[in-house]
């Protein structure tokens, strides 16, 4: 993050917000030094800050030097909302970025994630998905989690599913808090960690 440093908080941030074209509520800083001085002169703020438009940039430079050492021709779209940064990657060989079931691009979620809210010092949710592997797989996991749900419900009979991604367990809860008299849970830990799908009679 770039640092700035102004008489007041309030001139600082007006700076930047000329500087960057943006709104000052879009701005996102830490005070790291405030200097009252003598008698009014000598005052000064010293923070680190940034605006949306830095953390594409910053994603964007990263997966170009991240993928430079690829054979391989990749496109990338990238979007921030708030705290969610979405990323879709399209290269002449998605197999190799996906992996077996996924993992390579759970590993590379969690790995930039990491290095997102590390270098931002805030924590944000990032999701990268490979020519929408994940929105499709997104959209399997909530009829999986409408058929699961039902059964339940109408069975009463407790289910529990596979181990899956936080982002996938995330898919199912979220669909299935939705649906009366069913309630989810996670147990385990580690790659054993996974949903249990409740029947609850008094949920509404």
């Amino acid at each position: 993050m770039k640092k700035y440093t102004g008489k007041t908080l309030d001139e600082v941030l007006n700076n930047i917000a000329a500087e960057k074209d943006v709104a000052v509520e879009t701005i996102t800083h830490f005070v790291l030094e405030e200097k009252s001085g003598f008698l009014g002169f000598g005052a000064s703020v010293t923070v680190e800050a940034f605006v949306p438009s830095d953390v594409v940039l910053f994603v964007e430079d990263y997966l170009d030097n991240y993928f430079k050492g690829f054979d391989l021709d990749i496109t990338r779209e990238v979007e921030i909302i708030n705290n969610n940064i979405n990323i879709n990657l399209n290269s002449d060989n998605n197999g190799i970025l996906i992996g077996k079931n996924g993992q390579t691009l759970q590993g590379f979620n969690v790995l930039l994630r990491q290095v997102v809210s590390s270098t931002f010092k805030r924590r944000f949710f990032v999701m990268v998905d490979i020519n929408n592997y994940k929105k499709d797989r997104y959209k399997r996991l909530r009829a999986l989690a409408k058929s699961i749900g039902r059964k339940v419900a109408r069975t009463k009979v407790d289910a529990s599913l596979d181990p899956m991604p936080n982002d996938e367990r995330r898919v199912i809860h979220q669909e299935l808090s939705k649906m009366p008299k069913v309630r989810t849970r996670s147990e385990d830990s580690g790659r054993n960690r996974h949903l249990k799908v409740i029947y609850d009679e008094n949920k509404e």
